[in-house]
Order: structure tokens, then sequence, then C-alpha cells
């Protein structure tokens, strides 16, 4: 009898174990499924952030576009009413890159060359007497821009030479 009830109490066991195996493997395949389920989303969702990135940039340039059209319209503008149309349009342009975090570079002369920032053009010696220190910027050719902290364009500048 001992062996009987020893027998039956390890087919409980075994009955219990089975059991919980069977849910485990339940909440296995549903994890799984929920895991298949969070990547696909944070696809798509990667797929429309992608695709409409440019959207909110795209509208701030809108109203620069309805600006340069509506000044080639006029057929007997002034040279006054062009210039006064062209600077009103880039305040409107460089309003909407700073919306949309596109910062200028402009290092003013006599600041140091930073070359995550600038891109030396020439290297040019500094005059006898002149108190601005080497390697750094003498004249800004080309502005550059950050977009959000990262260089779109670098500066395009020229360097003081080393003494």
């Amino acid at each position: 009898m001992a062996g009987e009830d020893a027998l039956t109490v390890a087919q409980a066991e075994i009955a219990v174990l089975q059991a919980k195996n069977a849910e485990l493997g339940e909440q296995y395949l549903r994890a799984q499924a929920d895991m298949q389920n969070t990547r696909r989303r944070a696809e798509d969702e990667i797929a429309k952030a992608r695709k409409f990135a440019v959207e909110s940039f795209a509208e701030s340039l809108l109203p620069v576009l309805d600006s340069l059209e509506a000044g080639l319209a006029i057929q007997a503008a002034t040279i006054e009413q062009i210039r006064e149309g062209a600077e009103a349009t880039l305040r409107q342009l460089k309003s909407a890159l700073e919306r949309n975090k596109v910062v200028e570079i402009a290092p003013a002369a006599g600041a140091r060359f930073d070359p995550h920032q600038h891109q030396a053009i020439s290297v040019v010696p500094m005059p006898p007497g002149s108190t601005q220190e080497a390697n750094t910027v003498v004249a800004v050719l080309q502005k550059g821009y950050l977009i959000a902290e990262r260089v779109l364009r670098p500066a395009l500048v020229t360097v003081s030479a080393p003494k």
C-alpha cells in the first residue's frame, strides 16, 4: 500500500507539474505575440515618422513660397519695393528655419577656430603688429548651419596663421 500511495503522490505531482508547464508555455506564447505586436507597432510608428518628418518643416516654408510668388507677380515693382519684399521674405525664411531648430553658424572675426563647426578654406598670415591670435577666424566666406545642435553645414572661414 505504501508503494501505491507513493505512486499516487508521484502521479499527482506529475499532473501538477504538467499543468504548470502547460500554463508557462501559454504565457510564453502570449509574451512572444505581445513582443511581435509591439515590434510591429514600433516599426509602423518609425515608418510614419520618417514619412512625415519633413511635413512640419515644409508647412513652415509655404508662407515663404507664397511671399516669393506674390513678389514676382508684381509687374511694375520698383527696386525699393523688390528690396523690401526680399528682406521681408528673408526674415520669414530665417524665422521658419529657427522654428525648425536650424541655427546659423557665423563666427565673429577673432573667434577661436572650431573644427567641429568651421571649415578653414585658407590660412592667411597676420600683418606685422596685428594683435589677432593664431588659429582664429579672420573672415566668414559662407555661413554654416546647425540643425538641432548637429552641424548641417560648417561655416567656411579664413583662419589666421601661426606667427
